[in-house]
């Protein structure tokens, strides 16, 4: 029997260590490889809208080296369906909440408190791929 490729993944975190464990976590748990990262807001954004059809996932930080990731989510907005974006952050107060909804995220995850929310959140469309 052969397995089905699983999800692939654009990672934007600027901290090395969160994103090394990110990583390592959607691989193990989660079947979802992580095909590339960015820690700038406009890299982030040229190479998703340029290569829209290699990914299935972006998982955004707000708080970036250089920009914002909601700018990220923004541009991202054009994305063809079933493509998903969610914000990964360790500031989900509700403004950061409203304006990643409003900017087109479809979900957002706080990372202190909802890292297993996320996981469950890929794992369901790991299942639907």
């Amino acid at each position: 029997m052969v397995s089905k490729p699983g999800l692939k993944a654009v990672l934007v975190e600027d901290n090395p260590g969160i994103r090394e464990q990110l990583i390592e976590t959607l691989a193990d748990l989660v079947h979802i490889e992580v095909i590339k990262t960015f820690d700038t807001e406009s890299e982030a954004k040229a190479w998703t809208l340029a290569n829209i059809e290699q990914w299935d996932i972006a998982i955004v930080d707000v708080f970036l080296r250089e920009g914002n990731g909601l700018g990220v989510v923004q541009a991202l907005q054009v994305r063809p369906q079933p493509k998903r974006v969610v914000v990964l952050t360790n500031f989900a107060t509700p403004d950061i909440r409203k304006r990643a909804k409003a900017f087109g995220a479809d979900r957002l995850f706080d990372k202190s408190t909802d890292l297993d929310a996320l996981i469950e959140y890929c794992q369901e469309l790991d299942l639907a791929h």
